[in-house]
Protein backbone atom coordinates (compact mmCIF):
# COMPACT_ATOMS: atom_id res chain seq x y z
CA UNK A 1 0.00 0.00 0.00
CA UNK A 2 1.36 3.46 -0.79
CA UNK A 3 -1.21 5.79 0.34
CA UNK A 4 -1.65 6.20 3.99
CA UNK A 5 -3.94 8.41 5.28
CA UNK A 6 -6.98 9.98 3.23
CA UNK A 7 -8.81 13.47 4.83
CA UNK A 8 -11.61 15.38 4.02
CA UNK A 9 -12.05 18.70 4.97
CA UNK A 10 -13.38 22.20 3.41
CA UNK A 11 -11.57 25.41 2.75
CA UNK A 12 -12.59 27.10 5.18
CA UNK A 13 -10.70 23.86 7.53
CA UNK A 14 -14.27 21.75 8.68
CA UNK A 15 -12.77 18.24 9.30
CA UNK A 16 -15.16 16.45 7.79
CA UNK A 17 -13.43 12.78 7.69
CA UNK A 18 -10.35 11.31 8.12
CA UNK A 19 -9.11 7.45 7.22
CA UNK A 20 -5.85 5.89 8.40
CA UNK A 21 -4.96 3.26 5.40
CA UNK A 22 -2.06 2.21 6.83
CA UNK A 23 1.21 3.20 9.48
CA UNK A 24 4.10 4.89 7.14
CA UNK A 25 7.52 4.09 6.98
CA UNK A 26 9.87 5.84 9.27
CA UNK A 27 12.95 7.65 7.65
CA UNK A 28 11.49 8.32 3.99
CA UNK A 29 10.53 11.10 1.80
CA UNK A 30 6.58 11.32 1.70
CA UNK A 31 4.14 13.32 -0.26
CA UNK A 32 1.04 15.12 1.31
CA UNK A 33 -0.60 15.52 -2.05
CA UNK A 34 -4.18 18.01 -2.26
CA UNK A 35 -6.83 17.74 -4.27
CA UNK A 36 -9.29 20.66 -4.79
CA UNK A 37 -13.03 20.13 -5.41
CA UNK A 38 -14.50 23.69 -4.74
CA UNK A 39 -16.79 26.02 -6.35
CA UNK A 40 -15.01 29.12 -5.64
CA UNK A 41 -14.81 31.00 -8.79
CA UNK A 42 -10.99 31.81 -9.42
CA UNK A 43 -10.24 35.34 -9.24
CA UNK A 44 -7.45 37.16 -10.97
CA UNK A 45 -3.62 37.10 -9.35
CA UNK A 46 -3.22 40.51 -7.21
CA UNK A 47 0.33 42.40 -7.97
CA UNK A 48 1.44 42.14 -4.26
CA UNK A 49 3.84 44.37 -3.79
CA UNK A 50 7.33 42.55 -2.39
CA UNK A 51 6.88 43.34 1.38
CA UNK A 52 3.48 42.14 1.23
CA UNK A 53 4.62 38.71 -0.68
CA UNK A 54 7.54 37.98 1.52
CA UNK A 55 5.27 38.54 5.14
CA UNK A 56 2.89 36.07 3.66
CA UNK A 57 4.70 33.74 2.46
CA UNK A 58 6.88 34.30 6.17
CA UNK A 59 3.66 33.41 7.48
CA UNK A 60 2.64 30.09 5.79
CA UNK A 61 6.69 28.56 6.29
CA UNK A 62 5.85 29.13 9.75
CA UNK A 63 2.78 27.95 10.33
CA UNK A 64 3.82 24.55 8.14
CA UNK A 65 6.96 24.32 10.25
CA UNK A 66 5.36 24.51 13.72
CA UNK A 67 2.89 22.01 12.07
CA UNK A 68 5.32 19.53 11.35
CA UNK A 69 7.87 19.70 13.75
CA UNK A 70 4.77 18.82 16.07
CA UNK A 71 4.56 15.33 13.92
CA UNK A 72 7.99 15.15 14.01
CA UNK A 73 8.04 15.70 10.53
CA UNK A 74 10.22 17.58 8.20
CA UNK A 75 9.17 19.56 4.87
CA UNK A 76 12.10 20.11 2.65
CA UNK A 77 9.71 20.51 -0.46
CA UNK A 78 6.56 23.18 -0.95
CA UNK A 79 5.39 22.77 -4.45
CA UNK A 80 2.40 24.89 -6.11
CA UNK A 81 0.77 24.01 -9.63
CA UNK A 82 1.52 26.70 -11.84
CA UNK A 83 -1.08 26.13 -14.77
CA UNK A 84 -2.79 28.85 -16.47
CA UNK A 85 -5.62 30.84 -14.44
CA UNK A 86 -7.90 29.32 -17.83
CA UNK A 87 -6.68 25.68 -17.28
CA UNK A 88 -7.63 26.00 -13.49
CA UNK A 89 -10.99 27.58 -14.06
CA UNK A 90 -11.93 25.03 -16.66
CA UNK A 91 -10.64 21.95 -14.01
CA UNK A 92 -13.49 23.36 -11.47
CA UNK A 93 -16.65 24.36 -13.85
CA UNK A 94 -17.53 20.56 -12.81
CA UNK A 95 -17.28 20.86 -9.09
CA UNK A 96 -20.19 21.58 -7.61
CA UNK A 97 -18.90 21.79 -3.45
CA UNK A 98 -16.24 22.65 -1.08
CA UNK A 99 -14.71 19.72 -0.32
CA UNK A 100 -10.49 19.58 -0.43
CA UNK A 101 -9.34 16.12 -0.14
CA UNK A 102 -5.40 15.27 1.16
CA UNK A 103 -3.53 12.23 0.47
CA UNK A 104 0.13 11.12 2.15
CA UNK A 105 1.42 8.97 0.08
CA UNK A 106 4.61 7.75 -1.86
CA UNK A 107 6.59 10.51 -3.36
CA UNK A 108 6.92 7.91 -6.69
CA UNK A 109 2.95 7.47 -7.18
CA UNK A 110 1.77 8.95 -10.85
CA UNK A 111 0.19 11.64 -9.76
CA UNK A 112 -2.84 11.62 -12.10
CA UNK A 113 -3.34 8.23 -11.30
CA UNK A 114 -4.42 9.39 -7.69
CA UNK A 115 -6.28 12.17 -8.91
CA UNK A 116 -8.16 9.65 -10.91
CA UNK A 117 -8.76 7.09 -7.31
CA UNK A 118 -9.97 10.75 -5.39
CA UNK A 119 -12.24 12.03 -8.37
CA UNK A 120 -14.04 8.55 -7.97
CA UNK A 121 -14.39 8.58 -4.84
CA UNK A 122 -15.67 12.58 -4.55
CA UNK A 123 -18.10 11.43 -7.55
CA UNK A 124 -19.75 8.04 -6.15
CA UNK A 125 -19.26 9.19 -2.08
CA UNK A 126 -18.86 12.75 -1.47
CA UNK A 127 -20.31 14.84 -3.93
CA UNK A 128 -24.12 13.66 -2.87
CA UNK A 129 -23.50 14.64 0.86
CA UNK A 130 -22.27 18.56 0.15
CA UNK A 131 -22.59 21.15 2.42
CA UNK A 132 -20.34 18.55 4.16
CA UNK A 133 -20.86 20.92 7.71
CA UNK A 134 -24.23 19.32 7.50
CA UNK A 135 -23.74 16.15 6.00
CA UNK A 136 -23.89 12.75 7.47
CA UNK A 137 -20.95 10.48 8.65
CA UNK A 138 -19.34 8.04 6.17
CA UNK A 139 -20.71 4.61 6.80
CA UNK A 140 -19.06 1.91 7.48
CA UNK A 141 -19.30 0.37 4.11
CA UNK A 142 -19.00 3.47 2.12
CA UNK A 143 -15.30 3.56 4.53
CA UNK A 144 -14.56 -0.03 2.96
CA UNK A 145 -15.29 1.20 -0.67
CA UNK A 146 -12.87 4.23 -0.04
CA UNK A 147 -10.24 1.96 1.40
CA UNK A 148 -11.07 -0.43 -1.27
CA UNK A 149 -10.36 2.21 -4.10
CA UNK A 150 -7.43 3.48 -2.22
CA UNK A 151 -5.61 0.22 -1.49
CA UNK A 152 -6.70 -1.13 -5.54
CA UNK A 153 -8.63 -4.14 -3.80
CA UNK A 154 -10.01 -4.97 -7.58
CA UNK A 155 -6.40 -4.93 -9.17
CA UNK A 156 -4.81 -6.89 -6.27
CA UNK A 157 -7.94 -9.55 -6.34
CA UNK A 158 -7.37 -10.29 -9.86
CA UNK A 159 -3.33 -10.62 -9.73
CA UNK A 160 -4.25 -13.57 -6.87
CA UNK A 161 -6.67 -15.38 -9.08
CA UNK A 162 -3.98 -15.92 -11.20
CA UNK A 163 -1.15 -16.12 -8.43
CA UNK A 164 -0.05 -19.73 -9.93
CA UNK A 165 0.23 -19.08 -13.37
CA UNK A 166 2.13 -15.53 -12.69
CA UNK A 167 4.69 -17.10 -10.48
CA UNK A 168 4.84 -19.88 -12.86
CA UNK A 169 5.52 -17.24 -15.96
CA UNK A 170 7.76 -15.49 -14.24
CA UNK A 171 10.01 -18.31 -12.86
CA UNK A 172 10.08 -19.16 -16.38
CA UNK A 173 10.87 -15.83 -18.34
CA UNK A 174 13.78 -15.07 -15.29
CA UNK A 175 15.36 -18.39 -16.16
CA UNK A 176 15.29 -17.98 -19.67
CA UNK A 177 16.44 -13.94 -19.71
CA UNK A 178 18.89 -14.02 -17.06
CA UNK A 179 21.89 -13.62 -19.32
CA UNK A 180 20.04 -10.40 -20.04
CA UNK A 181 20.49 -8.84 -16.81
CA UNK A 182 16.99 -9.31 -15.88
CA UNK A 183 16.87 -10.00 -11.75
CA UNK A 184 13.18 -9.54 -10.98
CA UNK A 185 9.72 -8.55 -12.48
CA UNK A 186 6.90 -6.66 -10.56
CA UNK A 187 3.19 -6.01 -11.14
CA UNK A 188 2.04 -2.95 -9.80
CA UNK A 189 -1.77 -0.40 -9.85
CA UNK A 190 -1.89 1.74 -12.22
CA UNK A 191 -0.08 4.33 -9.93
CA UNK A 192 2.44 2.37 -9.37
CA UNK A 193 1.53 0.78 -6.36
CA UNK A 194 3.63 -2.37 -6.44
CA UNK A 195 1.10 -5.75 -6.05
CA UNK A 196 2.93 -8.36 -6.67
CA UNK A 197 6.92 -9.49 -7.25
CA UNK A 198 7.43 -12.62 -9.68
CA UNK A 199 10.52 -14.52 -7.89
CA UNK A 200 12.08 -13.99 -4.52
CA UNK A 201 15.53 -12.09 -5.64
CA UNK A 202 13.64 -9.16 -4.31
CA UNK A 203 10.71 -8.15 -1.74
CA UNK A 204 7.96 -5.55 -1.90
CA UNK A 205 9.81 -3.48 0.26
CA UNK A 206 12.53 -3.43 -1.65
CA UNK A 207 10.75 -2.27 -4.78
CA UNK A 208 9.25 0.58 -2.71
CA UNK A 209 12.83 1.80 -2.15
CA UNK A 210 13.96 1.13 -5.59
CA UNK A 211 10.70 2.82 -6.68
CA UNK A 212 12.02 5.73 -4.01
CA UNK A 213 15.24 5.94 -6.10
CA UNK A 214 14.28 6.31 -9.88
CA UNK A 215 13.17 9.87 -10.52
CA UNK A 216 10.78 11.46 -12.19
CA UNK A 217 9.31 9.12 -14.81
CA UNK A 218 7.17 10.42 -17.69
CA UNK A 219 3.83 9.34 -18.98
CA UNK A 220 3.66 6.36 -20.63
CA UNK A 221 1.39 5.21 -23.62
CA UNK A 222 -0.10 2.21 -23.08
CA UNK A 223 1.67 -1.04 -24.21
CA UNK A 224 5.02 0.93 -24.48
CA UNK A 225 7.80 1.24 -21.85
CA UNK A 226 10.22 3.65 -20.43
CA UNK A 227 13.70 2.73 -18.54
CA UNK A 228 15.02 4.63 -15.92
CA UNK A 229 17.96 4.20 -13.68
CA UNK A 230 17.97 3.68 -9.93
CA UNK A 231 19.74 1.98 -6.92
CA UNK A 232 19.61 -0.51 -4.55
CA UNK A 233 21.96 -1.06 -1.67
CA UNK A 234 23.76 1.34 -3.25
CA UNK A 235 24.32 -0.64 -6.16
CA UNK A 236 23.34 1.12 -9.40
CA UNK A 237 20.64 -0.63 -11.39
CA UNK A 238 17.96 0.10 -14.36
CA UNK A 239 14.38 -0.76 -13.84
CA UNK A 240 11.76 -0.97 -17.28
CA UNK A 241 7.83 0.44 -16.95
CA UNK A 242 5.75 -1.41 -19.23
CA UNK A 243 2.12 -0.06 -19.63
CA UNK A 244 -0.24 -2.84 -20.17
CA UNK A 245 -4.14 -2.45 -21.87
CA UNK A 246 -5.37 -5.03 -19.27
CA UNK A 247 -6.65 -4.31 -15.73
CA UNK A 248 -9.80 -3.54 -13.67
CA UNK A 249 -12.68 -0.97 -14.45
CA UNK A 250 -14.04 0.83 -11.19
CA UNK A 251 -17.29 2.55 -11.53
CA UNK A 252 -16.26 3.33 -15.04
CA UNK A 253 -12.28 4.15 -14.06
CA UNK A 254 -10.33 1.90 -16.17
CA UNK A 255 -6.67 1.29 -14.44
CA UNK A 256 -4.58 -0.67 -16.68
CA UNK A 257 -1.36 -2.36 -14.88
CA UNK A 258 1.93 -1.80 -15.17
CA UNK A 259 5.09 -4.13 -15.02
CA UNK A 260 8.10 -3.30 -13.68
CA UNK A 261 11.37 -5.31 -15.20
CA UNK A 262 14.38 -4.94 -12.59
CA UNK A 263 17.39 -5.29 -14.38
CA UNK A 264 21.41 -5.34 -14.56
CA UNK A 265 22.74 -1.59 -14.78
CA UNK A 266 23.79 -1.17 -18.81
CA UNK A 267 21.32 -4.00 -19.28
CA UNK A 268 19.81 -4.11 -23.26
CA UNK A 269 16.58 -5.86 -22.97
CA UNK A 270 15.71 -4.92 -26.75
CA UNK A 271 11.54 -6.22 -27.53
CA UNK A 272 11.97 -8.14 -23.51
CA UNK A 273 9.36 -5.82 -22.32
CA UNK A 274 7.07 -6.09 -24.48
CA UNK A 275 7.34 -9.69 -24.84
CA UNK A 276 7.03 -9.95 -20.97
CA UNK A 277 3.93 -7.67 -21.57
CA UNK A 278 2.12 -9.69 -23.84
CA UNK A 279 2.23 -12.78 -21.87
CA UNK A 280 1.32 -10.85 -18.50
CA UNK A 281 -1.31 -9.58 -20.85
CA UNK A 282 -3.07 -12.90 -21.93
CA UNK A 283 -3.08 -13.82 -18.19
CA UNK A 284 -4.67 -10.78 -16.64
CA UNK A 285 -6.90 -9.74 -19.70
Amino acid sequence: MTIYTFSVITSNGFPYYHLKVKDAPNGIKLYLRFFDFTKEEVKPRSDFEIADSFDLNAGLVSALFKFARAMSKNIHILEFNSDEQANMQEDKSNYSGDVLVTCQTESFLFHKSVYAKIKLIYDILLSYKIPLESAIEILPVQEEKIYNILTDFDARSRVNEHKTQLKRLGSDFLKEMKTYGLREICITSFDLSPIMILSKKYSLDDVHGILRNIGNIPEIPPLNWVYRQSTFDGEEIWVYIYKSDVGPTIEGLFEPYLYLLICDFNSYLGEIPEVLGNKLNRILS
